[in-house]
């Protein structure tokens, strides 16, 4: 994984918390990480320990000279581009593997890439954030570092071929069409596959809004506007932000909340101050993070009048299917996960970033009318049972190892290389 701190847990550790739950017990995974230079923080729970699964954590480096302490605990938090020495050997020598699969792409996942093929193992790599099927300012953003340093990691970025970890690989999934639908046209020989994320409908059965109200009695008596994801720009709560004196013209008696860890500190701050500028302390919530299984969050879900998405790219979007399992209606921008999930006017709503009016319709027609927006909710629960439960999502993971460690098997008995297949 490219980070892993359980006080900044978010989609990605969400998804693998529940494929590692689907594949246990006739696959068990050994986990790999960087180092938490102070362990970790707010006394946050690690579930991945709690389950038993092997945790073992490299030192990992931001290869780049001339970084401030801010902009370095910057690329640290958002999972950056990061280096590890440690990581080369810790793979060579780990006992009993049968499959690497990557979860980061860059100079981490050109290791695991590298040891696979002088291994003689299946290679998988997993794309959580976007790889080709990005908006363009954010790839631009991607593209142009922020940061003013000497990059010395490019030579080992090059020794460890980083820049083929999705070209090189046995198998790319994804979480998206869209995405899959661009890799396929990119790289036509490819084995890609779409592997959604998925949601365990028995977690939300559980009545917690006493918990959450208990929590943050603020919320009682309140239609809450709810916002889950981390505090980032890319998930965009200042632009919701910004039209909430607007809202709040409307719907007095609407209270926001921003939850989720905050991994950029410097916008976090600015949400913070923009608050306080609007004189909105009292209006918007900003929580920070929860641990995975919170009752607090499920109850604050399952009390929301709507969960919102403003996001400006969401490749999947597990935060609708688990508003849905709460009974939450949503609404989403439109990004290449709500588009995928959000069928609009029937489980959910759409809007464009570039049109906030659009976003105000929605919201007045979902707050003005409840039970409407609650029948919507419902239909969207109905396609998260048929559609994205854990443990079905996770045999199809399973399957592909196997015949990933068949093929690799009977080409390394027939000393031949493996053909690259086409993709199914």
């Amino acid at each position: 994984m490219r980070k892993y701190n359980p006080a900044e847990w978010g989609g990605t550790e969400t998804a693998l918390e529940r494929l590692f739950d689907g594949l246990y017990p006739s696959v068990t995974p050994v986990i790999y990480c960087p180092r938490l230079k102070n362990g970790c923080a707010n006394g946050a729970r690690d579930p991945f320990t709690e389950r038993g699964y092997p945790l073992k954590r490299f030192r990992a480096c931001v290869p780049v000279w001339g970084l401030s302490k801010q902009e370095r605990a910057q690329m640290v938090s958002v999972g950056g581009n990061l280096f590890s020495f440690d990581l080369v050997p810790a793979l060579w020598r780990e006992p009993g593997v049968a499959v690497i699969h990557s979860h980061a792409l860059g100079r981490l996942g050109g290791i695991g890439l590298t040891i696979a093929k002088r291994r003689h193992l299946p290679f998988v790599v997993t794309i959580h954030g976007g790889f080709l099927d990005l908006p363009p300012a954010l790839r631009q953003q991607m593209n142009e570092p922020g940061y003013h340093g000497v990059e010395w990691g490019k030579f080992l970025g090059a020794v460890f071929n980083s820049r083929n970890v999705v070209p090189e690989a046995d198998a790319v999934l994804t979480c998206n069409e869209r995405e899959a639908a661009l890799l396929r046209e990119k790289f036509p020989r490819k084995r890609i596959r779409v592997q959604q994320h998925g949601v365990p409908m028995r977690m939300f059965e559980e009545d917690c809004r006493a918990a959450a109200r208990a929590a943050f009695p603020q919320i009682a008596g309140k239609q809450l506007v709810l916002l889950v994801g981390r505090v980032d720009p890319v998930k965009n709560q200042g632009w919701v932000l910004e039209r909430a004196p607007a809202i709040l013209l409307k719907h007095p008696n609407v209270v926001f909340m921003f939850a989720g860890a905050c991994t950029d500190a410097e916008y976090g701050r600015a949400l913070e101050a923009r608050i306080a500028e609007l004189g909105l302390e009292e209006k918007v919530l900003v929580p920070g993070g929860f641990s995975p299984g919170d009752p607090r969050l499920i109850g604050l879900m399952q009390q929301a009048s709507v969960v919102v998405l403003p996001s400006t790219s969401e490749t999947f979007g597990l935060v609708i299917l688990e508003a849905w399992a709460a009974g939450a209606p949503v609404i989403s921008s439109r990004t290449s996960g709500g588009c995928a999930l959000i069928r609009q006017g029937e489980n959910g709503w759409l809007f464009n970033l570039e049109n906030p009016q659009a976003f105000h319709d929605v919201l007045d027609r979902v707050l003005k009318d409840p039970s409407r927006a609650r029948v919507m909710a419902e239909q969207g629960r109905e396609l998260a049972r048929e559609k994205y439960d854990t443990r079905f999502l996770a045999g199809q993971v399973r399957a592909l190892y196997e015949e990933l460690v068949e093929e690799k098997s009977w080409h390394s008995r027939h000393k031949e290389p493996a053909a690259q297949l086409c993709a199914t």
